[in-house]
């Protein structure tokens, strides 16, 4: 996208405001489908976690990818904005046996990553298909909070715990449909994908009723210039030759999954925010914007890098920024930045904020989440609008009847 839209759409909009770029979604979809050509059946199940937005799912069910969810409120998105039950798939982490039971009845595929739900589920409904999500106990990701594959992680079945697991199986006679594994994301080494690919192989073959075999996701994109990314064309040509070898051992042609989300939408976003305060200390250059961890999490939370651009100013001479927000404790997005000269008022730009961002915003502060905007075949479409202060207080409930002031208290001696 050009400065001059976003900068029409802060205009326009109000800001701070979040940009999606349905062409960038759309390359990124085909750019992946076309890595895995070799594969017969392919199915890309979009992560609803990293941006839910309803008229993104809609984009992505026009697309023909399917959607993986981890609540019933995602698949219930889901849902509403089209998908057909069986293409969506539900993996969530330690929830209770009655929303995976009520998901199920929704129509919706089930993913189960442990082996008491595994066991009370099979009981009570050995005729529902189920997938089985793996741990296959390899280090994968590029922060801990997101390396989910390895022997201390909460999510999955423990390769070690195979034979329990398989028991588990014949005494319910349920019937397990896919195997699934995921290792973490931001992934950028290949060899160790391709190395928890063949764990996964090994497990399906104690399966003789497989469709399909999901590797989750968890590719690397470009943060910065120069960041490394997966090399999703190399891990392509390579998983789809173990993947085809592997269908003509056990027999029979299976689906190739996986559930991309940041791969797909990351860079596809921009967050747009105004510059409210420029403030020189001793040593530093502080370049306070009109938002903060609220709106935006990931640095904090993850110590992720997000490019941050002057698009006001975008030809100034280059000084050093620290850009922090405005919460009442520190929320620094970037420190001692090279960004084009600032001034108050001016509009920065934060790419890479298509996955993980507008989802895991909140209220804190008691200030309103913003817009979202699409920007789709050259024009803005709203899909969110900003939050206002009724939203603010819609479910609160006021117990003022309950309360009286001092001053009433004293009148009442």
């Amino acid at each position: 996208m050009k400065h001059s839209d976003l900068l029409d759409i802060a205009k326009t909009f109000g800001d701070p405001v979040y940009v999606y770029d349905s062409e960038k979604i759309i390359s990124q979809f085909n750019r992946l489908t076309n890595a895995f050509k070799g594969v017969k059946h392919l199915q890309l199940n979009y992560a609803a976690k990293a941006l839910s937005n309803i008229s993104i799912l809609r984009l992505m069910n026009s697309l023909g990818s399917g959607l993986d969810t981890v609540s019933i409120q995602e698949v219930k998105l889901g849902l509403l904005a089209g998908f057909k039950p069986e293409s969506i798939i539900y993996t969530p982490n330690g929830v209770s046996l009655e929303e995976i039971e009520e998901v199920a009845a929704l129509g919706a595929r089930i993913n189960i990553d442990n082996l008491s739900i595994l066991e009370q589920f099979g009981s009570k409904h050995p005729n529902i298909p189920v997938c089985i999500r793996i741990n296959p106990h390899v280090m994968a990701g590029g922060n801990s909070n997101i390396s989910v594959g390895h022997i201390d992680s909460k999510f999955g079945i423990s390769i070690h715990q195979i034979p329990h697991l398989l028991r588990i199986v014949d005494l319910t006679k349920m019937n397990i449909n896919g195997i699934h594994m995921h290792t973490g994301s931001d992934i950028l080494d290949i060899d160790v994908f391709l190395y928890a690919s063949e764990i996964l192989f090994d497990t399906a073959k104690n399966f003789k009723n497989l469709d399909f075999i999901d590797f989750g996701s968890g590719f690397k994109v470009p943060y910065k210039e120069g960041d490394i990314e997966t090399n999703i064309e190399e891990l392509g040509q390579k998983l789809t030759e173990k993947f085809n070898d592997f269908c003509k051992e056990y027999g029979k042609e299976l689906t190739l999954a996986f559930e991309p989300g940041k791969f797909l939408v990351s860079e596809a976003g921009y967050f747009l925010a105004k510059v409210n305060v420029v403030k020189q200390t001793t040593s530093t250059v502080f370049a306070s914007i009109d938002s903060g961890f609220n709106h935006l999490i990931r640095p904090m939370l993850y110590g992720a890098t997000h490019t941050i651009l002057n698009i006001s100013n975008p030809n100034g001479r280059e000084r050093y920024y620290s850009v922090v927000g405005y919460i009442c404790e520190t929320d620094t997005f970037a420190s001692n930045r090279r960004i084009n000269e600032i001034s108050e008022g001016d509009i920065l730009c934060f790419k890479n904020a298509g996955a993980y961002c507008y989802t895991m915003a909140s209220n804190y502060n008691s200030r309103f989440r913003p817009a979202e905007v699409l920007w789709h075949n050259g024009k803005a479409v709203l899909i969110r609008e900003r939050e206002n202060f009724e939203d603010l207080i819609r479910n609160q409930v006021d117990a003022k009847d309950i309360f009286s002031t001092k001053k009433e208290k004293a009148a009442v001696k």
